[in-house]
């Protein structure tokens, strides 16, 4: 497989953060305008933007994977960008590199949290608009999984040969576990990752007995799988209401799929690098998508679950 080289990054920026371009229901919008302050702070790093109305009722949680557990995969958006982006240029099109680049970046973070898939298919539809032919969605998909495994296979091949698990997992993250589970909480891992590698990177990152076969991903058959059927029927088949269902991500989409069920949002801006600090840009985005708590990590997960489970206030 050819490809040409990744732009330039001075041509193509992947996210400033001066670009918000989700689009949140009049819902979540009306009421992100509406507690935009004050924020409300717990310990060093925890923001509380509408604390849940009861708290200590948590009784399931589902956490998403990539970026919010795993850095496995960091520097996937770049990959698809180019991968998105050279697709266009192969058009009629008149647009130069970055107006396309706007274009793909735009569609790559609105359905970020949803199956790849969802975003190839959105990538033929704008092949079409630009005047090209579109390859089929799929054909797309695996082109871009081949160009991320050539990305992470080091990793990968680490981590199978015995690698030190740690610089791989989002700080903090085993420490919530451990809590969720000695508190009797039933864990989920839910990803728009195929389900065999989110299955095979969870083993790898030795979380994956956290889940136990409670471990979704995508399916070839995209349409029977989204975050949002898994949160509606954990709370079908478990009978449960509002606060005793948290969801834990980095994507609008499970944050607005868990406000859309009376959840508990909790949003975590992390940085890709593994380094400390808050991604700024995501930090807003999952703000605006109706997230109610963030963090920039799990570092502090005993004070957010104390505070979860009613023990703490702010």
């Amino acid at each position: 497989m050819s490809l040409t080289p990744l732009p330039p990054p001075a041509t193509i920026r992947l996210f400033p953060y001066s670009r918000l371009p989700i689009k949140t229901t009049q819902f979540h919008k009306a009421e992100y305008m509406s507690t935009a302050f004050p924020i409300q702070y717990l310990g060093a790093n925890i923001e509380i933007y509408s604390a849940p109305p009861v708290r200590g009722l948590i009784q399931h949680a589902v956490f998403d994977f990539d970026g919010t557990l795993s850095l496995i995969r960091a520097g996937w958006q770049e990959i698809m960008l180019s991968l998105c982006v050279e697709a266009l240029e192969r058009t009629p099109t008149a647009e130069d590199r970055a107006t396309l680049a706007d274009i793909c970046r735009d569609f790559i973070l609105q359905l970020t949290g949803r199956q790849t898939i969802y975003q190839m298919m959105r990538l033929a539809e704008e092949v079409r608009k630009h005047g090209g032919t579109p390859r089929d969605p799929l054909d797309y998909k695996w082109q871009y999984l081949n160009l991320l495994q050539e990305k992470i296979a080091h990793r990968l091949e680490n981590l199978e040969q015995g690698a030190e698990k740690k610089p791989y997992r989002v700080r903090g993250s085993i420490a919530l576990l451990d809590e969720l589970t000695r508190r009797g909480t039933t864990c989920y891992l839910a990803s728009g990752t195929d389900e065999p590698f989110v299955i095979a990177e969870a083993k790898l990152l030795g979380i994956d007995h956290y889940f136990s076969e409670r471990i979704y991903g995508a399916r070839d058959d995209y349409q029977s799988f989204s975050k949002q059927m898994l949160l509606e029927q954990i709370c079908n088949d478990h009978g449960l209401h509002g606060a005793e269902l948290a969801v834990f991500g980095d994507g609008y989409v499970e944050i607005e799929s868990a406000r859309s069920v009376d959840g508990i949002a909790i949003g975590i801006a992390s940085l890709e690098s593994g380094e400390q600090g808050w991604d700024e840009w995501k930090k807003e985005r999952l703000r605006t998508a109706g997230a109610q708590i963030m963090v920039p990590d799990w570092q502090e997960s005993a004070l957010l679950l104390s505070f979860l489970f009613g023990e703490t206030d702010v």
